[in-house]
């Protein structure tokens, strides 16, 4: 299993295009990959780690930092 940590900055980004560049960078990752993801609130907090977690990827941790946007880590599982 890797140790590989990738970093995603997706504060911008509108849905989806958020959760497909989330995808895209998962699927080019080997198993056991985390990546670590910063979205903004509203719809993409709703959304990118549900739909990443619908995916078969483990929610690692999902916190809010002190510009009202959030840190995502995830973990490739298969």
């Amino acid at each position: 299993m890797s140790n590989l940590i990738k970093k995603l900055d997706l504060r911008g980004v509108k849905c989806p295009l958020n959760f497909v560049r989330a995808k895209i960078a998962l699927d080019d990752s080997e198993v056991g990959t985390v990546l670590e993801i910063f979205i903004d609130d509203g719809e993409a907090y709703d959304s990118v780690p549900k739909s990443l977690s619908e995916e078969g990827h483990e929610i690692v941790s999902l916190s809010s930092l002190d510009d009202g946007t959030w840190f995502l880590v995830v973990r490739k599982i298969h």
